[in-house]
């Protein structure tokens, strides 16, 4: 793309906490950080993502069918330690090239997906490659966001985000449920199971020592968050299923939304006066 077009949009993106308009509007979208092959300098560039679940996310070098490989791909092969901007967090990633089987059943999920994968790999007679940006683990997440409250949201309006995206999916998928938007919804059960998980083991201790007037605040809250814990457990027994019904699988997702809606509504309404409070 265009060095002013990728500018525009990176700029858009860390604005508006990994939201941008375009042709990027509504889709999975990220910015990687890599370090120049030959100039040692550092390079961004947005990229589509498909989520890979277990720490990683994987992005596609179609370089919209170019005879030739992007920048960024051979950047990242000489120097295969990544930054990843992926909405409100950023983190360190490892860049791993997928190849043989595992390559191309990742590209044919992709493909499944979306039929642009097929339309790009057929314009060019080299190999699409696949890569793997597997998250380096490096203590408490980075969120970028200008308060204790203001992360909150962002990471909350991340999981709304995601929910609204895979509505739209499954409501856009054929008689079956592809193995990408199984992927999907795994890997959203995965993330919302592991911020409740952080927030039962850290942020709610911390909150209760510091403001016993929220105990029965922070009690509601995680009696909700075992209620969520049953809705996202039966979710996922739904879409491992072999011939899981798209319709089910929606009805699932739609009552999940509506549960983990209202009860991000009713955390941020509590909390974040508090976390922004200066008294944590």
């Amino acid at each position: 793309m265009p060095i002013d077009f990728n500018r525009q949009i990176i700029e858009e993106f860390r604005a508006n906490g990994g939201r941008v308009g375009g042709p990027f509007e509504g889709g999975r979208l990220l910015l990687l950080t890599t370090t120049g092959a030959r100039s040692g300098a550092p390079h961004t560039t947005p990229l589509g993502y498909l989520p890979d679940g277990g720490g990683r996310v994987l992005v596609i070098a179609s370089a919209a069918g170019a005879p030739k490989h992007p920048a960024w791909y051979h950047n990242l092969v000489a120097h295969p330690r990544v930054t990843v901007e992926a909405g409100v967090f950023t983190y360190e990633a490892q860049a791993v090239v997928l190849e043989g089987a595992e390559r191309d059943q990742a590209f044919a999920r992709a493909a499944a997906t979306d039929p642009g994968w097929s339309d790009y790999q057929e314009q060019t007679e080299r190999i699409l490659p696949v890569v793997a940006l597997e998250e380096i683990p490096a203590g408490p997440p980075r969120i970028n966001a200008s308060s204790a409250g203001a992360a909150l949201k962002a990471v909350h309006d991340g999981f709304r985000q995601e929910l609204a995206l895979i509505r739209k999916e499954i409501a856009a998928s054929g008689p079956g449920l592809g193995a990408q938007l199984r992927v999907n919804c795994l890997t959203l059960c995965q993330g919302l199971n592991n911020h409740h998980t952080g927030e039962g083991a850290g942020m709610f201790p911390m909150l209760g020592r510091n403001h016993p007037e929220l105990a029965t605040a922070l009690e509601r809250l995680q009696e909700e968050h075992k209620k969520l814990a049953v809705l996202l457990a039966s979710l996922q027994k739904v879409i491992s299923t072999q011939d899981a019904d798209p319709q089910q699988v929606l009805a699932e997702v739609e009552r999940l939304t509506k549960e983990v809606e209202d009860h991000l509504t009713h955390e941020e309404e509590q909390l974040i006066p508090v976390l922004d409070g200066g008294m944590c």
